[in-house]
């Protein structure tokens, strides 16, 4: 069976448009100005609105445009960095106050999640029991960057007796307060790119499946994790870095 060459693959058209586009972006529009509708801009590239289309999409994918509530396709700023390093080898909520807890229930994770908060349990270990879902949302100079659904288990906070905590902020603070009495010894991070989901998207005032950097930590201790956070980030406006890059800011 004969492999195909990489030379021989033509360029798909969404492609070169989106070059285009994106020499058009800098030559003729300014950060936050309104792009023209589809029709006009498919008229006057001369192409098809599905083409179209794929080339926003990527140059979406790549910072280059945002789609926003009720105003439209803008030119976006350039994006900012995030720190999401582990050098500092907090807990959630230890001193950090861009993250504001803003809701916390008992609800069975995601099958993604769960498996994670059962990878390290060994053969008859218990089931991982009931687990506390906390809400938050991280924000600099007014605007929501990522949003965070971070996950439990209730045997990490024993000073919390799910059936006698009501949902609601004030049991977010309470298990983060609780979380933080655990030794912490570790954590690994896992960054993917996904779509935003339909809570992710309203908090971050974006619209559902946008492109969207999706940052997976697991907290280790006593030999066994002790929580997973699932934090959605703006892939339009953030640049995740892993070091010391100093304090978040944001181009509005």
């Amino acid at each position: 069976m004969g492999t195909t060459q990489l030379e021989s693959v033509p360029e798909p058209k969404y492609w070169h448009l989106k070059t285009v586009i994106s020499e058009a972006l800098d030559s003729e529009f300014q950060v936050g100005e309104i792009l023209p509708n589809e029709r006009e801009l498919a008229a006057r590239f001369g192409v098809a609105r599905a083409t179209l289309r794929q080339a926003l999409e990527q140059l979406e994918l790549e910072g280059r445009l945002q789609r926003r509530r009720g105003v439209g396709t803008t030119v976006a700023p350039p994006r900012v960095g995030v720190d999401v390093s582990t050098a500092q080898h907090r807990w959630p909520g230890a001193g950090d106050a861009s993250w504001q807890p803003l809701d916390c229930a008992t609800t069975p994770p995601p099958a993604a999640v769960l498996r994670l908060l059962e990878a390290d349990t060994g053969p008859g270990a218990d089931a991982v029991g009931s687990v506390f879902a906390v809400r938050r949302l991280r924000a600099t100079h007014g605007q929501a960057v990522a949003a965070e659904q971070l996950y439990v288990p209730a045997a990490s906070v024993p000073g919390l007796v799910p059936a006698d905590s009501p949902a609601g902020p004030a049991l977010a603070h309470a298990v983060l307060h609780e979380l933080q009495r655990l030794p912490l010894e570790g954590q690994d991070r896992a960054v993917e790119l996904g779509s935003a989901r339909a809570d992710d998207a309203r908090e971050l005032d974006r619209l559902p499946g946008s492109p969207v950097l999706v940052v997976t930590t697991r907290y280790l201790s006593g030999g066994r994790t002790a929580a997973v956070s699932v934090a959605t980030y703006r892939a339009d406006t953030c640049r995740l870095t892993f070091g010391d890059v100093g304090n978040l800011g944001i181009a509005s």
